[in-house]
């Protein structure tokens, strides 16, 4: 199974975390299915180009928050994610990213209105592409 993950290896963010929350990501949006067999360790790292140890330490750690189960001799699966489980990461995930932009934001010395007014305007862009063409 071929997942989309997309590294940067020029970022400051470390690799297995880069992998980490995409993958986490891909789980909690139903994006991979539950009961989805993932790739072997191996599998993964190669397709990634990154080390066993890496893959190793995110597979523990999503399994360790309850979204992946591993039977030995049969692989690692996607687990059963609740409406509420998914709700929490999903809340979590968009809070953890709104807050790393007010502090971007914050770092270049903008004003909590002129970040108001950004976050507006990118909003308005994602949900209404076509309105934003037609306004005057």
């Amino acid at each position: 199974m071929w997942i989309p993950i997309q590294l940067n290896e020029n970022s400051a963010e470390p690799l297995y975390h880069q992998i980490e929350s995409q993958l986490r990501s891909l789980i909690i949006s139903g994006q991979i299915e539950e009961g989805t067999l993932l790739p072997s360790i191996r599998e993964f790292a190669s397709g990634l180009n990154c080390s066993v140890i890496t893959v190793r330490r995110v597979y523990q750690d999503l399994e360790s928050e309850g979204l992946l189960r591993t039977k030995q001799g049969t692989g690692t699966f996607v687990a059963k994610v609740g409406t509420s489980q998914r709700e929490v990461f999903r809340r979590e995930a968009v809070e953890e990213a709104l807050s790393h932009a007010v502090d971007v934001g914050m770092s270049v010395k903008c004003e909590e209105d002129e970040l108001k007014e950004l976050f507006l305007s990118i909003l308005k862009q994602k949900y209404r592409p076509e309105k934003e063409e037609g306004e005057a």
